[in-house]
């Protein structure tokens, strides 16, 4: 099989869990596999390296630079000290790594100076975790006997446009990564940054956070892979946070469309994007545990297996915020919730869910938390006569979505849903279905979310095999 195996930061996060990374890839290429590694950075360094900078920004400090990059080497030096055992391989990733960090203590001085931190400077000195983390990978597979080089996203040919922070994948991506990587899987084990990729002239981008998974995707069609694999430390995606719900289980099978809903919907095994060049393609995506890898975890694929059980997970969002615009000028008049989409669109607001009542008096819609303040001002900007009478809105809120391919066609799901949330006093303040019937999802109060979760993945039985 040809496998792209993607290792998260819990997987990478020190020597020796990146030696076991190294001795577990060994073992697959060995039973005759076609590998390419995606890595993260190593635990903790991202949010590091975006703290330090965000800081430094502000205070100009130049010490609390040099502090920081004396214990991000420190780190590094660590890992590699554990995860390669032989001198030679050794020497070469401590020298690669001090080439790293002197351009990141560089980059990190010249924001102290400069005083402020753009997005392009942000893509720069985040970039650096999967930089530091990919030789080292690289280093402890050589030193256990099998070829491997590491490259950046955009040495391994992911090139996207410039919205730095949230890229975009331009298609040449696709026979560029093929070019570069495809002629190196009969006896290499290539080992590519994830989250990271560059634009045309070069510059470094990223993908958004939680991108790792999207490069693997991405590189899996490229080359044409058989599965994509997702090692993380959960054992697949499972049928509700395990936090909310201990008695929660992984879901051996899900396909494309319910994957997608549930990582729109909160779930963060999976990033939002993750999957769409693996739909694309037709390549399945399994999630796997880098600490139990007997465990065969949760298999994506492109058919909806309908099911006796026809919701297959509960999922949570929080850190929301619901937007009711009402007024009785709204009745009839033409063009209202296209000003409102447009207004916030160009406020840079997602909006994350709609309702709208038949009698068009009022308009509904969840945002994100840290946006409503742009949302409430954009909306109020907008409509300055008497179309909207009102723009009320509450950050107490929670959405919980109710997911499975099953629900589509048959009748009473919606009906068993909110007559168990009834029964167990929770009160629902607003409602969205998608004509596909993939999902259901409400809002409800923050206090009663909680509750919300476990009493339909209780009443829909999930907990059981």
């Amino acid at each position: 099989m040809r496998i792209v195996m993607k290792f998260g930061g819990t997987s990478v996060e020190n020597g020796e869990k990146i030696r076991h990374v190294a001795e577990l890839l060994k073992q697959y290429h060995m039973d005759g596999n076609e590998l390419v590694a995606v890595t993260s950075a190593l635990g903790g360094v991202t949010d590091g390296l975006l703290t330090t900078a965000n800081e430094v920004s502000k205070n100009g400090k130049v010490s609390q630079v040099k502090e920081f990059i004396t214990d991000l080497s420190k780190k590094h030096y660590d890992a590699i000290n554990v995860a390669i055992d032989d001198e030679k391989i050794r020497s070469e990733c401590v020298d690669s790594i001090d080439t790293r960090v002197d351009e990141l203590e560089k980059a990190l001085i010249g924001i102290c100076y400069l005083g402020e931190l753009t997005n392009r400077s942000i893509d720069y000195i985040s970039s650096y975790g999967e930089r530091l983390a990919a030789p080292i990978v690289s280093g402890s597979i050589r030193s256990l006997g099998i070829p491997s080089q590491s490259f950046t996203g955009g040495e391994a040919g992911i090139v996207t446009d410039s919205n730095y922070g949230d890229a975009r994948l331009l298609e040449d991506s696709y026979t560029l990564v093929k070019s570069k990587l495809g002629p190196l899987l009969k006896e290499n084990i290539p080992v590519v940054t994830g989250f990271i990729a560059h634009n045309k002239q070069g510059i470094i981008t990223t993908l958004g956070r939680g991108g790792s998974d999207f490069s693997a995707s991405i590189i899996g069609a490229s080359v044409d892979a058989d599965e994509i694999w997702l090692w993380k430390e959960v054992h697949g995606i499972m049928t509700t946070d395990p936090k909310i719900v201990p008695e929660s289980r992984p879901i051996p099978q899900i396909s494309y469309i319910e994957a997608m809903e549930l990582s729109y919907f909160g779930a963060k095994v999976l990033h939002p994007r993750t999957i769409e060049p693996a739909i694309k393609h037709k390549i399945p995506v399994r999630v796997k545990n880098t600490f139990e890898p007997e465990f065969p975890g949760t298999l994506i694929v492109a058919e909806q297996k309908q099911i006796e059980d026809v919701v297959k997970a509960v999922t949570l969002i929080n850190k929301v915020a619901l937007i009711n615009i009402s007024g009785a000028g709204m009745v009839g008049t033409i063009g209202t919730a296209a000003r409102v989409f447009s207004a916030l669109a160009n406020a840079g607001v997602n909006i994350t869910m709609i309702s709208q009542g038949s009698s068009e008096a009022n308009l509904s819609l969840v945002v994100n938390e840290d946006q409503l303040e742009a949302a409430v001002a954009a909306v109020r900007s907008e409509f300055t006569t008497n179309v909207v009478g009102d723009v009320a809105y509450d950050r107490d809120v929670c959405v919980v979505a109710v997911v499975g391919a099953g629900m589509d066609g048959i009748p009473g799901v919606a009906g068993k849903v909110f007559y168990s949330l009834g029964n167990a006093g929770i009160n629902i303040i607003m409602i969205s279905q998608g004509s596909s019937q993939h999902n259901i999802s409400f809002v409800v109060s923050s206090d009663e979310a909680l509750d919300a979760v476990k009493t339909l993945h209780c009443e829909f039985e999930l907990d059981k095999q």
